[in-house]
């Protein structure tokens, strides 16, 4: 007798379970309208994707009408495979018209919130009163609308975290939309300035206070208020409004720095809640005065400001400029005998040594020697970073060292801000013959220069840095 795998299985695989819809449930029957099922599952995900991002995108509808079409569309999809399905597995969904209702209420009872979800996304998909890309606030939440699905939305927070709200929040509670129908909002900047300044000057001050910030709107213009008086000020608002709402509290900070700035120039004081107080028995506060001016204070460490104002190109920079400057960089502590870099590597910063000294060594398999040394208040790192070649020398600190480095969009905003700056770049680095060189030769390697190039190495350069500036 031998063994047939085939005549054990197939009726293991035909054998009916019961009978529904005129047809008898076997696990082959199973298998077959779960491997329909699968497939229509992945038609109708990838119908939706070629719908939303190329059909309806070639159209020209924006991002929030292609999403609510898509969703529709690939749910009557879905909805059309699956009856194909069963259809053609043989199932008659006529005869089970009433079981189906009959079992339709027992789930919408035991699925209530399901089907409030449900229903909420038909809801928003439909009225289009909230869309894909709109920026909205809700349960002190705030975050754009990256997906509408039956079920649930997506929301991006605006510290890039990634929520999943069920669409019943959205329809039941209030939610302000930012971006319906008009994008821009109004920023409200309170000022209190001392009794006794001229309410026109201060007037001029918060509009030219405006006026020096990039990120504003300038329809409408900006507006200052005269609130009243206060128990100790003059308070006035200064009203801007903004594109984008995510910006707002960048620009609201901005305008803050200023503000300040412009008052402080023009001697404008910004004054605080004063109380008289009576004291009795002064006497006993005298020896505790006696005391404090025993103590001798500790001298204060230099400021960040302070040490880049001793940089000769940044001498002339007011405190606006200076807190732009600081806001793109970072500082970097070393020791004696540590490695900023080493020959070969690459490295995206531009490097200011505001403390110590930092000696740059050129090696190879013979030798190791020191070509360059940059001092308090010089600079290194430029060429590579313009160029876009390896450090053709190892960096290393002489003590202990502070340094003020710039990322490459940094240096860009700086020699793009101030085009002297970059002329005095292009200057001093054609005093450095010797990195010049080694920079000129890796290029050459590269195939990236000509000789042609060689013979102006000024007019080189510049042409670099302007390229330096489109990229």
């Amino acid at each position: 007798m031998t063994f047939s795998p085939s005549a054990w299985l197939t009726p293991f695989f035909n054998t009916p379970l019961w009978r529904a819809g005129g047809v008898s449930i076997t696990l082959g029957w199973i298998i077959g309208t779960l491997i329909l099922f699968i497939l229509v599952t992945c038609l109708t995900i990838a119908f939706k994707s070629l719908l939303k991002n190329r059909l309806l995108k070639s159209i020209g509808f924006d991002e929030g009408n292609r999403e609510a079409i898509a969703t529709l569309a690939s749910f009557a999809f879905g909805a059309f495979g699956y009856i194909i399905a069963l259809q053609l597995t043989g199932f008659n969904l006529a005869s089970i018209a009433v079981l189906a209702g009959g079992l339709g209420v027992g789930i919408g009872f035991g699925l209530q919130e399901l089907t409030k979800n449900l229903t909420s996304g038909l809801t928003l998909l439909v009225e289009r009163k909230l869309k894909v890309g709109d920026f909205i606030e809700f349960e002190q939440t705030k975050g754009y609308i990256r997906e509408i699905s039956i079920r649930s939305t997506t929301i991006r927070t605006v510290d890039g975290a990634e929520l999943i709200v069920p669409n019943t929040i959205l329809t039941s509670n209030r939610v302000q939309n930012w971006h319906y129908p008009d994008s821009r909002i109004r920023v409200i900047v309170p000022v209190g300035v001392a009794y006794g300044t001229d309410p026109l000057i201060v007037t001029e001050i918060l509009l030219q206070s405006a006026y020096m910030s990039v990120e504003i709107a300038f329809n409408p213009l900006p507006k200052v208020i005269f609130n009243g008086f206060g128990d100790s000020a003059l308070n006035f608002e200064l009203w801007v409004w903004v594109e984008k709402v995510e910006r707002a509290v960048f620009m609201r900070s901005s305008l803050h720095f200023i503000i300040e700035h412009n008052l402080r120039h023009r001697g404008i004081t910004i004054p605080f809640p004063q109380r008289e107080l009576w004291l009795h028995n002064t006497d006993s506060f005298e020896a505790v005065k006696e005391q404090d001016q025993e103590i001798v204070k500790p001298s204060k460490p230099l400021s960040l400001k302070e040490m880049l104002l001793e940089v000769s190109y940044f001498k002339h920079f007011n405190d606006l400029q200076l807190r732009v400057l600081i806001e793109m960089g970072c500082r970097k502590h070393l020791q004696d005998g540590d490695i900023l870099i080493r020959q070969g590597e690459r490295t995206n910063y531009f490097c200011i040594v505001l403390q110590g000294q930092m000696d740059a060594f050129y090696e190879n398999d013979k030798i190791s020697r020191k070509i360059f040394t940059f001092n308090k208040g010089q600079y290194f790192g430029e060429l590579p970073l313009i160029l876009e070649v390896p450090y053709p020398t190892t960096m290393q600190a002489v003590g202990e060292t502070l340094l003020f480095l710039l990322d490459r969009q940094g240096f860009q905003h700086l020699i793009t801000t101030y085009p002297a700056l970059a002329e005095e770049f292009t200057q001093a680095l054609t005093q450095r013959q010797e990195e010049l060189r080694e920079c000129q030769q890796k290029l050459r390697e590269m195939g990236l220069l000509d000789s042609e190039d060689l013979k102006n190495p000024v007019s080189w350069l510049r042409q670099r840095l302007k390229s330096f500036f489109a990229t």
